[in-house]
């Protein structure tokens, strides 16, 4: 059996298991396309409000890029456990969730990453923020970014920053993308050359 991809960025670790095309209770069936559920973990206790939300950010991620109707009426879910969370967790999941589908096999029409900026109260973008640096930003933000045309398939911010400093950030970090696409390649040349 092969050993479920994991990602680490600094100090936050995110370990990815994907787990389909099965078969699925005729209730969450669809009939043209997949169902893909996404489960995110905490460290330690139960699921709670802030899980559920970016479950529900990282799936629709995941639609954009998944080629679901190759495999109607199945269900495909990911899980992904917080193993450990030192900042840029959300960021952390995007990438291991496309790692996950990535080393499941599953067709998809690009791959995405997500790059989390931290905006100081001077101005001054901090990318892969710590959890310190999180909260003494003015604002957090995170995109997916997809690899083909570098568009932005999710994008959240918490706290307040003006529509130029966003569109700054976005920038910074689709100049990031790079760096990414690159590491996702290394890893699985690393992983199947041996």
């Amino acid at each position: 059996p092969s050993i479920p991809p994991s990602l680490s960025a600094g100090d936050t670790s995110v370990l990815a298991g994907l787990y389909g095309p099965s078969e699925t209770k005729l209730s969450k069936e669809l009939p043209d396309r997949a169902a893909l559920e996404v489960l995110l973990r905490p460290k330690v206790g139960l699921p709670g409000v802030l899980e559920r939300s970016r479950e529900q950010q990282l799936r629709q991620t995941c639609e954009a890029v998944v080629l679901g109707v190759l495999h109607p009426r199945t269900a495909i879910t990911l899980v992904l456990q917080v193993l450990s969370d030192a900042g840029s967790l959300l960021s952390c999941c995007l990438n291991a969730a496309c790692l996950g589908l990535l080393d499941a096999g599953l067709p998809l029409s690009s791959l995405f990453c997500g790059v989390t900026c931290a905006l100081s109260p001077d101005g001054t973008i901090t990318l892969d923020p710590t959890a310190r640096q999180e909260q003494e930003a003015r604002a957090v933000l995170t995109f997916a970014i997809d690899s083909s045309e570098r568009k932005v398939l999710m994008a959240t911010t918490k706290g307040s920053c003006s529509v130029e400093e966003m569109q700054q950030c976005l920038v910074t970090a689709q100049g990031a993308t790079d760096t990414i696409f690159q590491f996702y390649r290394d890893s699985l040349r690393r992983r199947y050359s041996k």
